[in-house]
């Protein structure tokens, strides 16, 4: 596994909309629940959670698409349809970005899986946080300190 350096860059599959982190990630994800599995037509979605102002589309304009309302946004590519990352509510300071947009995943190990309620039985990673729906929000604190230190 390469280890991550920052700043991180990354952007859709056709090249139209890139982004770049400058701070550390939070967390890495995988949810297993079937809007994921939809939205990637894979089994799950890879998530790496970073502060919102370590965080910024450096080229390009994405679109809404797939969840829309209070609870979040996908961001997309309107070109290609890349689903590049997700705008929650603004109280959480955070972005959750999709790994494999990452110009060099290659590190991304998930911390913690999500809705494994709803995983294939065949995708579930083994991570050290495994939880039937999401963490209770009480839990975020102690997974990003344990990340923080590994």
């Amino acid at each position: 596994m390469a280890e991550w350096t920052l700043p991180m860059a990354g952007g859709c599959r056709c090249g139209k909309v890139r982004f770049e982190i400058t701070k550390p990630p939070l967390i890495t994800i995988l949810c297993h629940c079937t809007g994921c599995q939809r939205m990637t037509g894979s089994a799950f979605s890879t998530t790496v959670i970073v502060p919102v102002d370590g965080f910024a589309v450096t080229q390009g304009e994405t679109a809404i698409g797939g969840m829309h309302g209070d609870q979040g946004r996908h961001q997309h590519c309107d070109w290609c349809k890349s689903w590049m990352f997700t705008e929650v509510p603004p109280a959480m300071g955070v972005v959750n970005v999709r790994a494999t947009m990452l110009d060099d995943p290659s590190w991304f190990v998930p911390f913690a899986e999500t809705y494994t309620s709803e995983a294939l039985p065949w995708a579930l990673a083994g991570s050290p946080h495994p939880y039937e729906k999401f963490p209770p929000m009480e839990d975020f604190q102690t997974l990003t300190t344990e990340f923080a230190a590994r």
